[in-house]
């Protein structure tokens, strides 16, 4: 993995609290979502048209992952993921076939988005995460590159 600058927050406009910092991989993102903290229970809240990169049309949950399972392992050609660990914790990977990063997402206030063409991959799952995963579009096995070597022909020819 090549060594990247420093992160830099900014500001989301008209989204209120929520706090986007460049992950250094392309178009890669963390988004901060503000996070109530209450005598009966703690809360993080992002609104969907507001502060959020796309409009989602399908979600999904990985639970229950084995210790050394790796998910993900594909990009996809137009689908958008926003990627939020509700419960425990796990590792994403996103490379854009020049830059890679491992982000540790364990806290149910940050999510990582994912724009297409970007290759990700999870590991290191605890006992008890959860990885809630929003998506752009409806499930297309057409739209998943899987292997690794054509992710990086793909991208090295759109550039």
């Amino acid at each position: 993995m090549k060594n990247l600058p420093p992160l830099k927050l900014r500001t989301v406009p008209g989204a209120g609290d929520v706090r986007v910092e460049p992950a250094g991989v392309r178009g890669v993102d963390l988004y901060h979502f503000p996070w109530i903290q209450d005598p009966r229970g703690d809360l993080t809240v992002g609104e969907f048209g507001r502060g959020f990169p796309f409009q989602p049309k399908r979600y999904f949950i990985v639970f229950g992952v084995s210790a050394g399972t790796l998910r993900g392992e594909h990009a996809h050609k137009a689908c958008h993921q926003f990627l939020i660990c509700a419960q425990g914790s796990c590792t994403a990977v996103v490379d854009d076939g020049v830059n890679a990063r491992e982000v540790i997402l364990d806290n149910p206030s940050v999510g990582l988005y994912m724009p297409p063409m970007i290759w990700g991959t999870q590991h290191s799952y605890s006992n008890d995460a959860a990885l809630l995963v929003f998506a752009s579009d409806y499930y297309d096995p057409g739209d998943y590159i899987r292997d690794y070597g054509a992710f990086q022909r793909a991208v090295t020819g759109s550039r």
